[in-house]
C-alpha cells in the first residue's frame, strides 16, 4: 500500500529532528561549528569552511533528498528504511552521519 502525504511528513519529520538534535548535541560536546537553518521542508547545514549539505523533503515523490559537497543522493521509504535508490549511498541515516563527518568534521551520536 502506498504512504500517505501524512505518513511521509511524519517519517520525514523525524528524520531531521533526529539530525538536528544530533548537531545540537554535537555543537555542545564537541564545540562544533555549524549552523542550522530548518525552513519548510529544508534542513540547511553549514560548516566552518562555508560548505553545506541540504536535506529536502520531495513531497510529491515522497523522497528525502541530500546534497553535498560530493554529490546528490535521493533516498526512498522502502521496507522500513530510508534508501537511496539512485546510488550505493545505502541508507539515509548512516549516510547523512558519515557525510556530515566527511564534509563538516563533525562526528554525530544516533
Amino acid at each position: 500500500m502506498a504512504m500517505t502525504d501524512s505518513e511521509y511528513h511524519q517519517l520525514a519529520d523525524e528524520m531531521f529532528s533526529a539530525i538536528e538534535d544530533a548537531i545540537e548535541l554535537a555543537i555542545d560536546e564537541q564545540d562544533a561549528d555549524v549552523d542550522i537553518d530548518a525552513s519548510g521542508n529544508v534542513l540547511q547545514l553549514e560548516f566552518e569552511d562555508r560548505s553545506k549539505i541540504v536535506i529536502n523533503k520531495q513531497e510529491p515523490l515522497h523522497q528525502i533528498w541530500v546534497a553535498t559537497q560530493f554529490g546528490g543522493y535521493h533516498f526512498s521509504f522502502i521496507d522500513g528504511k530510508w534508501l537511496d535508490e539512485r546510488s550505493d549511498a545505502g541508507e539515509f541515516m548512516p549516510f547523512v552521519i558519515a557525510s556530515i563527518l566527511r564534509q563538516g568534521g563533525v562526528q554525530l551520536k544516533l
